[in-house]
């Protein structure tokens, strides 16, 4: 009997401290729990009508939009009283971008005497090469090599100072998957690292020496000629800083062909891709050989991060910060979408996440009592091209990074399947919004991915507040979406800084123009961002910072 007792005694002891471990922050008079009451679903939402307004003009990076939106929040900075952690005492950190203006009149392409036309007829993605080029041409199928399913389509070949040319059907969705993944396959099938396991056609012609990389019009592509004239026409725009060096290294150039290109390039072969008779990989006649020549004219344009601290009340414990982040960019203005509408305001893409920041950095001002770690809030730019803006953060800081402790990063967290405050789905057939979250419920990621405590807290001050659903099957190391690579989280994680990542999941509207105000579930924001803002302050008050205490998985240390 004394011995179950004895049990009884530790299993309760061990509970109550469990449970209170993370209730300081939650506690209904803690000044933390007063301060996170002051984030309201209007406050938020009189934010959010401005942030994702047709007046920012889709926040593209970079835009007059996106400038406007940072200072808006700077402003707002500025007059609560945090400081500024940018460049220059400022809240800014610039960020150079070069801009690769394609001189259109002096760009063309020409096959057996036959010339193109930059624009109507092809199109430049990437690529350094600058001036004239002239080599033969392969077909390499749809150019993915992938060891894991034994798929090689060099095999046979060689590629060696040649245009490879590749076709693939399916949708365009970034310019890093120019080619659509091979039917059957998932990204989960992409074992091991960038080619090493596995190869895109772009990856596989400059590790192998190819000439260049032409991309054959697709239905898809033929389909939207007039959108991907729009997305590569005659610029490529990229971090000057995170850019490979182009001295030394002039990587080949990368195009899409159109249907009246690549007819001339296949018409007297004995496969036709075009037409579905290519089965196999092989090398044109001689008499393809192009010849290609491109101008272009480098410019520079700014973007900018907005980095503020709230310093701690701890005369100690100051010197190291939670980091709360979101990023504030989208995807801009789409002149050829369907529809009237041609802004894509991105609400909830990272509308949601911009203004929960925003009104956390109001809550902690409006607080009598600090937390006694300092918070370091970062909007980053450039997510939706690349994760610039946070990988540019990580490598060039602006503050000591390795005194952050952890990283909360928030984006989308406005959308619910709630059927009182979304909008039925348009798609016939498909189900409607089946991945997005409920009103009471949020995704979860990373959490418990390298630090057991972090993932302690989290969990432990949800259950002591407002008790979400936390869920937690995006944590999955080979989730197909691979969401862990998706937001800005990644770059402070592969930096050693411990993160979660809030999202509400993919919606229909996600890119679209109607990614709109007036469709978020401004109480379920109003429930995650105080959760957020209470797990930051528990974070803050801990007395010894979180410890790192595991390895990423491999699986996600690679995008």
């Amino acid at each position: 009997m004394k011995k179950n007792l004895l049990v009884f005694l530790l299993l309760f002891t061990f509970v109550f401290q469990s449970s209170a471990m993370a209730q300081t922050a939650a506690k209904a008079n803690s000044p933390a729990r007063k301060a996170a009451e002051t984030i309201t679903a209007d406050l938020l939402k009189d934010y959010l009508y401005y942030v994702a307004s047709d007046e920012m003009e889709g926040r593209d990076t970079p835009s007059r939009g996106l400038d406007l939106t940072a200072k808006f929040i700077a402003l707002n900075l500025k007059r609560w009283g945090f400081k500024p952690a940018g460049d220059d005492g400022t809240f800014f950190q610039k960020i150079a971008l070069r801009r690769d203006v394609v001189d259109a009149a002096n760009a063309s392409v020409e096959i057996g005497g036959q010339k193109f036309a930059y624009g109507e007829d092809f199109m430049r993605v990437s690529g350094s090469a600058n001036g004239a080029l002239s080599a033969p041409v392969v077909f390499a199928g749809n150019g993915w090599l992938i060891k894991s399913k034994n798929l090689n389509p060099y095999q046979g070949i060689d590629v060696k100072g040649k245009f490879i040319a590749v076709y693939g059907e399916g949708a365009i969705t970034s310019p890093q998957t120019l080619v659509p993944l091979p039917a059957g396959i998932t990204m989960a099938d992409l074992q091991g690292n960038r080619g090493d396991g596995w190869a895109d056609v772009v990856t596989y012609a400059r590790q192998n020496g190819a000439a260049g990389v032409i991309v054959l019009p697709s239905k898809f592509l033929q389909e939207n000629w007039s959108t991907v004239r729009q997305l590569f026409g005659r610029t490529r725009t990229y971090v000057e800083k995170l850019a490979e060096p182009t001295t030394t290294v002039i990587t080949a150039p990368v195009f899409i062909a159109s249907t009246k290109f690549a007819e001339a390039l296949f018409t007297g072969e004995a496969q036709n891709p075009l037409s579905g008779t290519a089965k196999n990989s092989f090398d044109l006649s001689a008499a393809k050989k192009l010849d290609f020549n491109i101008a272009l004219k480098p410019e520079t344009i700014y973007t900018q991060n907005v980095v503020a601290i709230w310093e701690g009340g701890d005369a100690k414990l100051k010197n190291e910060m939670v980091a709360v982040g979101a990023h504030y960019d989208h995807v801009g203005v789409n002149q050829n979408a369907r529809g009237e509408d041609k802004i894509f305001n991105g609400a909830d893409d990272d509308g949601s996440g911009t203004v929960a920041v925003l009104t956390m950095a109001e809550a902690l001002a409006k607080s009598p009592k600090r937390p006694k770690r300092s918070i370091l809030l970062v909007w980053h730019t450039g997510e939706e091209k690349g994760l610039w803006g946070s990988e540019y953060f990580n490598k060039f800081p602006t503050v000591d990074i390795k005194n952050v402790v952890a990283q909360l990063n928030i984006d989308m967290i406005g959308r619910s399947k709630n059927p009182n405050n979304i909008i039925p789905c348009d798609k016939p057939g498909k189900p409607c919004n089946e991945d997005l979250s409920a009103a009471s419920e949020i995704y979860v990621i990373g959490s418990e991915m390298m630090s057991s405590k972090l993932g302690e807290v989290t969990k432990s001050i949800n259950n002591a507040f407002l008790k979400l659903n936390y869920n937690y099957r995006y944590d999955d190391p080979k989730d197909k979406n691979r969401f862990f690579f998706r937001s800005d989280h990644f770059n402070y994680a592969v930096n050693g800084i411990p993160i979660v990542f809030w999202f509400d999941g993919v919606h229909e509207d996600y890119h679209g123009a109607d990614d709109e105000p007036d469709r978020i579930d401004y109480n379920k924001m109003q429930s995650v961002a105080r959760t957020i803002f209470l797990t930051m302050w528990e974070l803050a008050d801990l007395k010894e910072r979180p410890k790192v205490d595991k390895q990423l998985p491999p699986e996600l240390t690679n995008r």
